[in-house]
């Protein structure tokens, strides 16, 4: 296979593809989004029904300010009129009571009255629009029209009233000058000539001067133009109904329910904890998604995908070996350590096994490492047979001489490589994992690294499958002897958190994240389940099966190199039972 010194990166995305990726998850919450859809459509029938009986007269009134010239543009009629307050006024009670007096209409029916009305301004006019909503085309009009005439009715009687009250001033002010006018008249003719009669005819032009000028003002008020203003557009009945129907309530109501929705989805995807895409997980981990696992047609069933009725799922894995064996960071040492984030290993172990035929299947000589050593499975779940390893060094010698007990090192490895049938992809090794007192001593043993040089020989490749990263710290162990890692996650099952937390752990371990695979929620579990809470997902296992194995006596039964592990998978908890591996000195990984 030709090798290549360029790294399987994390291709870089613009603008519009984070767009189009975000958009896509968006899609993803239907249940919001219908929602949304559901209530703007009740919405919309509740508004198409409320108005379906309604109907809308209006009536238009300019207003005029007192003139004694109209044809004078000296004094603007809005400086004159406030229009705000008169929108007030026409909105008042007097108004309606006038109104309600013309129309008959009793004091239990006066709230209803009031409420039917609007008084609008438009902008830059002097224009009141009385707009008045019934039930029927001819009771809008009616009503709109009552409306104007007590309003004009109520303004000119207000007029009128201003302007007696300021007539009557101004006479009040005229009648005593008057008077004394009079008198002074009198006096003048009955007094001889000389310089009192002179003083008495200065007063009299005095006194007449005032009186005339109060004269002219009660002329001019006299004679002002009282109109309050003029109809423009009387009230007539509408030909329809003032909503907008049935059809287009709904085509509104499901316009604005879907913005609701997506709004609501806008937020859900803000605050959700889980990545939701391709790209979340690879932002996260830093590192290319290889491959996304199709779901199964049916639930369970081999761990090696060669040879089902599916092709799909063993491309997929051919595809992800392919894609690791042209990443020179893989590709240099052919060690690859294959973890789960958190619960559930099982997908992860079919991962490390499809893997493993797939590189056996490019001519490579494969040995298979279950380093899960809590609960193991592979022995009894893959086709096995006995025969004598290719593997140019043997861990067989070392463990059966009981030389490495005596110092206190576990009993795995202990030797015992069996070799997995892949069928047309060929054939690797296994090495099995076995229930040990000391997980930590084990993995951290001699006999463990120089089981994993293996992958040191010539056209030779190493898959280590360990426990799940976030629970058990076996994996971190291994990272400096295996430091390609590949995580097998569901992303709906993981948040992006944990991913950013295996990606510090293992780089700080001394390792390298090459990718991710990943797969749909296995049979049984429910989806959207985070994993967190340490509780498994769709299984049946015993709770004790999630603790570490008890003690066993190390004298080996004559047995125990033939027996397979129990077929129900250990899922681990929520790392209440991690171990410490061991202590990292300084200027040691």
């Amino acid at each position: 296979m030709i090798e290549t010194n360029r790294p399987a990166a994390v291709p870089a995305e613009d603008e519009p593809d984070l767009l189009r990726d975000q958009f896509k998850q968006l899609l993803r919450y239907r249940r919001l989004l219908g929602a949304g859809v559901g209530i703007g459509l009740l919405g919309g029938v509740y508004l198409g029904i409320s108005t379906s009986d309604t109907y809308v007269a209006t009536a238009d009134i300019v207003l005029r300010a007192p003139t004694d010239d109209p044809f004078n543009p000296s004094l603007a009629p809005d400086k004159a009129i406030n229009i705000g307050s008169e929108r007030q006024v026409a909105l008042s009670s007097s108004i309606a009571n006038e109104a309600a007096k013309k129309l008959g209409v009793t004091s239990k029916d006066f709230a209803g009255l009031r409420s039917g009305l609007q008084v609008t301004n438009p902008p830059q006019t002097m224009v009141l629009r009385f707009t008045y909503t019934a039930s029927s085309p001819k009771e809008a009009a009616t009503r709109a029209n009552a409306m104007t005439e007590a309003y004009l009715l109520k303004r000119q009687e207000s007029l009128d009233v201003t302007r007696d009250k300021m007539v009557k001033g101004y006479q009040d002010q005229r009648d005593p000058i008057a008077k004394n006018l009079d008198d002074l008249v009198k006096q003048i003719n009955s007094m001889p000539a000389g310089t009192g009669r002179d003083a008495a005819y200065a007063s009299k032009t005095d006194l007449q001067s005032k009186v005339n000028t109060l004269n002219g003002n009660i002329a001019k008020l006299q004679a002002l133009d009282m109109s309050p203003g003029r109809v423009t557009s009387p009230a007539t009945p509408p030909s329809g109904t003032d909503g907008p129907g049935i059809p287009m309530s709904l085509a509104l109501g499901a316009a604005v329910g879907l913005a609701l929705g997506l709004l609501a989805a806008w937020v859900r995807l803000v605050f959700d904890p889980a990545p939701r895409s391709e790209g979340d997980v690879a932002r996260a981990l830093r590192a290319p998604v290889l491959g996304y696992l199709p779901r199964p047609k049916t639930g369970g069933g081999p761990l090696l995908a060669a040879g089902e009725e599916d092709p799909r799922l063993a491309e997929e894995f051919r595809s992800v070996a392919f894609r690791l064996a042209y990443d020179s960071r893989f590709a240099d040492r052919r060690r690859l350590l294959v973890v789960a984030p958190r619960g559930s290993s099982e997908t992860a172990a079919a991962a490390a096994v499809n893997l493993a035929a797939s590189f056996a299947e490019t001519g490579k000589d494969v040995l298979l490492i279950e380093a899960d050593l809590r609960t193991p499975v592979l022995a009894s779940q893959l086709p096995t047979g006995a025969g004598r390893p290719r593997w140019s060094q043997s861990t067989g010698g070392q463990a059966a001489g009981g030389h490495s007990a005596a110092h206190g090192e576990s009993d795995w490895p202990d030797g015992r490589q069996l070799v997995v049938d892949a069928g047309e992809s060929g054939a690797f090794d296994l090495i099995p994992g076995e229930p040990v007192r000391n997980v930590a001593r084990a993995l951290t043993s001699s006999r463990a690294t120089r089981l994993i040089s293996e992958a040191d020989s010539p056209n030779s490749t190493v898959v280590v499958l360990a426990p799940p990263v976030l629970s058990y710290a076996d994996a971190l162990a291994l990272v400096d002897r295996v430091d390609g890692v590949l995580v097998v996650c569901d992303p709906r099952a993981v948040h992006r958190s944990d991913l950013s937390r295996i990606r510090e752990l293992i780089s700080g371990a001394g390792g390298t994240v090459l990718g991710a695979v990943l797969h749909a929620p296995l049979p049984g579990e429910k989806r959207g389940r985070s994993g967190r809470g340490g509780k498994a997902t769709g299984s049946d296992a015993p709770a004790q099966a999630s603790r570490p194995s008890a003690p066993q006596p190390l004298t080996r039964q004559p047995d125990q190199e033939h027996r397979q592990a129990e077929p129900e998978q250990h899922i681990p908890g929520d790392g209440t039972d991690t171990v410490a591996l061991r202590t990292v000195r300084m200027g040691r990984r």
